[in-house]
């Protein structure tokens, strides 16, 4: 579910981007929260066999979360698809939008819940094709509940 950009957003914090260009690069420490207004991004994370692209993401679609909501480095980069324009969201302007607006907050969430949901198919995907050993599956479920069982302790 995208995010409805018409009514919510000023327009000062807008870049535009052309083909190729990058956004972020992967390990950078930025915080800022993307909102796609135009164009195309992709999501690419490098790995020992290439580079890999985890996701397009298309108008009203946001990256720059992970980064944002747990304080970490970027994980992947972002790339520019054609011509692209973007809102940026630095982390004190994401917390006000938060707290002023709960329709973005709850449009944020069914987005974040669309991407669990695809990520958990394609897992079990690799599982039940024999892509992923029973090793490598019980150590990716044994950390995620690892997550978990901090996240309620706090």
């Amino acid at each position: 579910m995208p995010i409805a950009l018409s009514r919510r957003f000023n327009h000062e914090h807008v870049r535009e981007y052309q083909d190729g260009d990058l956004i972020f690069n992967e390990g950078d420490e930025d915080r800022d929260l993307f909102i796609i207004q135009e164009g195309t991004v992709q999501i690419r994370k490098k790995t020992q066999q290439g580079e890999l692209i985890l996701a397009e993401l298309l108008r009203g679609d946001f990256f720059g979360d992970m980064a944002l909501l747990q304080n970490i480095p970027r994980f992947a980069s972002a790339y520019s698809v054609g011509k692209t324009k973007v809102l940026v969201l630095h982390p004190g302007g994401f917390l006000l939008k938060i707290r002023r607006d709960p329709t973005f907050a709850f449009e944020m969430l069914q987005q974040l819940s669309a991407r669990v949901k695809v990520s958990s198919e394609k897992f079990l995907e690799a599982v039940l094709n024999g892509k992923m050993t029973n090793e490598v599956a019980e150590d990716i479920l044994n950390s995620s509940s690892e997550v978990l069982s901090r996240d309620e302790i706090k």
